[in-house]
């Protein structure tokens, strides 16, 4: 597969010390996040470049690995991933059949091949899971629609004030539910959810594109109820 990798810098946690660095990667320009605190690093969606994900950090050591959802351009780097850091690998239940066959076009996501199936998960994630890294910890809240096992991480702990959405929500916008697994009402009633339960003042770190906040959703997003 032809790669794409870009390293898209990184921006402080407004609560504390911790960094989150971003990286685009792959043919559809997936974000990967490394969340980085008291040097350990929590990657989001490794997408298709798991290595050099790894290869660009500064010593912390990854101690977890996580999927929002099983499309390959978000799982696709996973297997490469854990084999260089040996860290964990989490991912909802649903989702894992897909995350395995990442390499098949049809469960991509997009119809591009990738080159890896992720590995079996070492936990999976249900919602109220905790997922912790250095003085920080994200909150799983199952986030159903784009896929039926699509989750958000919500930051709590020096994390407060983050969430990664994984392809849920956009801005103005949600993820697509036409393709398999997709469900359309599941995901008009997780975004309703997310817009009740995550505090407007919360940045929304987005499986493409740009960040959000959900105080903007609320005013702008007609998928926001």
């Amino acid at each position: 597969m032809t790669g794409y990798f870009r390293d898209a810098g990184s921006f402080e946690v407004s609560s504390g010390g911790d960094v989150v660095r971003v990286f685009v990667v792959g043919p559809i320009q997936t974000n990967c996040y490394a969340y980085v605190s008291a040097g350990e690093a929590l990657i989001v969606d490794p997408g298709a470049a798991g290595v050099r994900v790894a290869a660009a950090l500064s010593g912390e050591k990854v101690v977890c690995v996580v999927g929002t959802h099983g499309h390959g351009d978000h799982v696709g780097g996973v297997a490469a991933l854990v084999s260089a850091t040996g860290a964990p690998f989490e991912l909802a239940a649903p989702d894992v059949e897909m995350a395995e066959h990442a390499s098949n076009p049809r469960h991509s996501g997009s119809g591009v091949s990738y080159d890896n199936d992720a590995p079996a998960p070492s936990r999976l994630l249900v919602e109220g899971d905790v997922v912790k890294v250095g003085t920080a910890q994200f909150r799983v809240m199952e986030t159903p629609g784009h896929t039926p096992g699509g989750i958000c991480l919500v930051g709590e702990g020096t994390a407060d004030g983050i969430a990664f959405v994984g392809d849920t929500l956009f801005p103005g916008s949600c993820g697509r539910t036409d393709l398999d697994g997709g469900d359309p009402d599941a995901m008009r009633q997780s975004l309703s959810r997310m817009g009740r339960e995550i505090a407007p003042k919360t940045v929304l770190l987005c499986g493409h594109g740009p960040a959000t906040t959900m105080a903007e959703e609320l005013e702008n997003n007609p998928f926001v109820q």
